[in-house]
């Protein structure tokens, strides 16, 4: 019998599902033309083409379209984006495993090292411009490699720290390695992050400090990293009180800075010593990127976004789907 008997006043909702898999088989998995197909089954070629239509409308093929790799890319930081209310969010390349004896930390700056140069691009930043840089550990690795040149550009820090033994909270040091890669100007800031009272007046004095600050408000951008709850971190300024109290409601910081979940400032006794740029002041910089990866730092990152302390968000992938998660859970 003719496939074609198959039909009941041409309607191909009538086809069994064997001749449906078999037409399919033979043009989809075999790349048999549709002329082809037909002779195999003897029946027309316009009976094969609604074989085909019906066997996708049953689920007998199923046809998946997948965007190539930054397209996808593109499609989740633009989620990201609208979900933590920023501007934009770079994602880097995948964070590759860390070898024998490595950690994370130590891979992750080459990683996010170009999304960071496209980030600071796109800031528009001429000579004479000022870019704040933070201390931490993400920013610091970044720093050891190629950004984007930025000739002319003032680079200055955005926390005292010149008293501190790790070398990613020597924020010195990671001005001299910004201003190295992108080709500007560096300005230090030699003064601990928190003086005891008299010596905090007395450096709130002098005009190398003053010329640091100065350039605070002034600033066109700043690049930050964020960190994680104080109290589950091993690594930490030597100058954080992780006994206080206070802390315990914090979820993360910015520029030494610490917030709690809402992105509210969460104070502790001596910040009011603390030599660090204010985090209402970051509201007002034209363009703020953060810096920031891991599941650890999914709710720093997002009370981070909250408080308006950055606009832009540098992150990989895997962090970028954690956050989207993590907000979508929010709200079930």
């Amino acid at each position: 019998m003719p496939a074609d008997a198959h039909s009941v006043d041409g309607e191909s909702s009538h086809f069994p599902p064997s001749l449906l898999y078999a037409a399919a088989r033979l043009y989809y998995e075999d790349d048999a033309t549709q002329a082809e197909v037909a002779e195999k089954l003897g029946t027309s070629r316009a009976t094969v083409s609604r074989l085909l239509a019906e066997a996708k409308r049953q689920g007998i093929v199923r046809i998946e379209v997948v965007p190539p790799a930054e397209a996808r890319s593109g499609d989740l930081a633009d989620r990201l984006a609208r979900v933590l209310g920023l501007e934009s969010v770079h994602l880097s390349a995948a964070l590759p495993a860390p070898g024998p004896g490595r950690s994370i930390v130590d891979v992750m700056g080459r990683a996010l090292a170009p999304a960071v140069g496209r980030a600071l691009a796109e800031a528009g930043l001429l000579p004479g411009d000022v870019l704040l840089v933070s201390s931490g550990r993400t920013v610091y690795e970044v720093a050891q490699h190629d950004l984007t040149p930025l000739p002319g550009v003032i680079v200055a820090p955005t926390v005292g720290g010149n008293d501190q033994p790790e070398e990613w909270y020597q924020t010195n040091e990671i001005t001299r390695l910004v201003a190295n890669r992108i080709g500007g100007r560096a300005n230090y800031l030699f003064a601990p992050a928190l003086p005891g009272p008299e010596l905090y007046q007395s450096l709130l004095n002098d005009p190398s400090i003053q010329r640091v600050l100065h350039h605070w408000p002034a600033a066109r951008c700043a690049l930050m990293g964020v960190g994680a709850p104080p109290l589950s971190r091993s690594d930490i300024p030597q100058f954080v009180p992780t006994g206080s109290t206070s802390l315990r409601a914090a979820v993360g910081d910015v520029c030494s800075r610490f917030y709690d979940r809402a992105g509210d400032q969460v104070e502790f006794e001596g910040s009011e010593r603390l030599i660090a740029l204010e985090l209402e002041a970051l509201r007002h910089i034209p363009v703020t990127i953060a810096v920031a990866v891991g599941r650890d730092k999914v709710d720093s990152i997002t009370a981070g976004a909250r408080g308006g302390y950055f606009k832009q968000l540098v992150t990989d992938a895997a962090t970028g789907q954690a956050l989207i998660d993590a907000v979508a859970g929010e709200s079930d």
